[in-house]
């Protein structure tokens, strides 16, 4: 089976100045538990319009993009929500879509919430949800839910459609059963997210806010699993492969730290209901983000319904200068010959994300991603919204230090303290520049 290698894939263009979105947070306030979440739920957490309106002018000030995710917390339980997407939407020229659990969904919101400008949802749901009425439900009895959502939007029109997943260890091998879910309902959802579980590693490393030791557990994102590994893409990519051979990613970013590590992993297929006819390749959505960026002067987030249902047209053009979509017209082809009234099966677009959080390399260092969207405000400034936590609670980013070092420097502090009388006094001022030094070593490594 292939190895994913970056060189075989796009690398993906964004930056931290000029990305496909923003991540807007109008409350901190859930009414969902869910594990693995980054985000601490505060009941008193609520912006008020003229907050958001100056966190959309830190994002325009600094940082050219396409959409705007508005998540939290649950950004459903605003109560100005819809006025919210309605500012994003008429003031600011941008795509608003929702990142939501859904809980507060009705009918009669997804309409006001579409008269407002919407362009999308983004849906989580997962097994790790205490969700009322389907706590204990499996990924795959989770689709029937999935569905009602899906189908909910679909009754109003014109909006997309995502759903978000954590990828825990023992729901690893239920995933190839959502790829085959989402073929089913190709025409209803548009795009699929899976987000592998975020480990601290409290087991490997000690973790300080400016010199000073924190116990991880204190953080909303502490690792109670101790998993003996994290999760990577190419795991989910290998258990995806058992069920869906041909699947193939196309696009990538990379890692801030490690250049070989798939912090997110794109892939996009087109099909119908019956089956899948192909993967795009990376000519495809080079030209797709260049192309856009040169039009409109950003890249491209989200694209609407009607385009994404235009996939017979997208394979047949794109044939011409990708060899992905060039393998998959030959399939489509074969496909009709077989059976020619398949010729008028209308094909879809649909897009498959894998996103590999934080990590960490051997000495410390935290791997982030590299021209990450997911930037959110705080105090005015762009922050990575998956690490906001510690800035909310400590001030700052901490840093990280294998254990090993930390206990070999505790070690050598002891015994310099236990024994001053035994060492010449040049002895003991090189001791000391070995312990600063080491200091020094674990703050830059962190």
């Amino acid at each position: 089976m292939q190895t994913l290698h970056p060189r075989s894939y796009y690398r993906l263009p964004w930056s931290l100045n000029d990305n496909v979105l923003s991540w807007l947070e109008p409350t901190k306030r859930c009414n969902l538990y869910c594990e693995g979440c980054y985000s601490r739920n505060d009941p008193a957490s609520d912006k008020s319009l003229e907050q958001i309106r100056s966190d959309l002018d830190v994002f325009t000030a600094h940082r050219r993009f396409d959409s705007v995710s508005i998540t939290g917390g649950d950004p459903l339980v605003h109560e100005q929500i819809v006025e919210i997407v309605r500012i994003i939407r008429r003031e600011y020229g941008l795509k608003p879509v929702l990142n939501t659990n859904a809980l507060a969904l009705t009918p009669e919101l997804v309409r006001a919430l579409k008269k407002a400008g919407l362009f999308g949802f983004t849906f989580h749901i997962d097994s790790s949800q205490h969700r009322p009425g389907w706590t204990g439900k499996s990924e795959v009895e989770l689709n029937e839910l999935r569905l009602h959502y899906a189908q909910m939007v679909a009754e109003v029109g014109g909006m997309s459609v995502a759903f978000n997943a954590t990828v825990f260890p023992h729901t690893l091998e239920e995933f190839p059963d959502l790829l085959d879910w989402a073929r089913e309902h190709i025409d209803l959802v548009h795009s699929m997210v899976f987000i592998l579980f975020r480990t601290t590693r409290a087991a490997e490393f000690d973790f300080f806010a400016q010199g000073r030791q924190i116990d991880p557990g204190e953080l909303v994102y502490q690792d109670e699993r101790r998993l003996p590994r994290p999760l990577t893409a190419p795991d989910l990519v290998a258990a995806l492969r058992q069920r869906e051979p041909g699947f193939e990613p196309c696009a990538y970013l990379g890692g801030t730290k490690d250049p070989s590590s798939f912090k997110w992993l794109i892939a996009g297929r087109i099909g119908d209901a019956r089956g899948i006819h192909g993967y795009v390749g990376p000519r495809f959505m080079e030209l797709t983000q260049t192309g856009h960026h040169a039009l409109t002067g950003r890249y491209l987030a989200y694209s609407s319904p009607r385009m994404l249902g235009m996939g017979r047209t997208l394979l047949l053009a794109g044939a011409l200068f990708d060899g992905g979509l060039r393998r998959a017209a030959m399939r489509w082809a074969g496909a009709v010959a077989r059976r020619p009234w398949r010729v008028a099966a209308r094909a879809h677009f649909q897009s498959v994300a894998i996103i590999q959080p934080i990590d960490f390399m051997p000495d410390g260092e935290a791997n982030m991603c590299d021209g990450c969207p997911d930037m959110t405000v705080h105090d005015n400034e762009l922050v990575w919204s998956c690490r906001l936590d510690e800035r909310l609670r400590y001030g700052c980013f901490l840093t990280a230090a294998p254990r090993k070092v930390t206990s070999e420097r505790s070690s050598q502090s002891r015994s310099s303290q236990s024994q001053p009388s035994q060492l010449p006094s040049s002895h003991q001022s090189h001791q000391s520049h070995q312990s600063r030094s080491s200091s020094s070593q674990q703050g830059s490594g962190s």
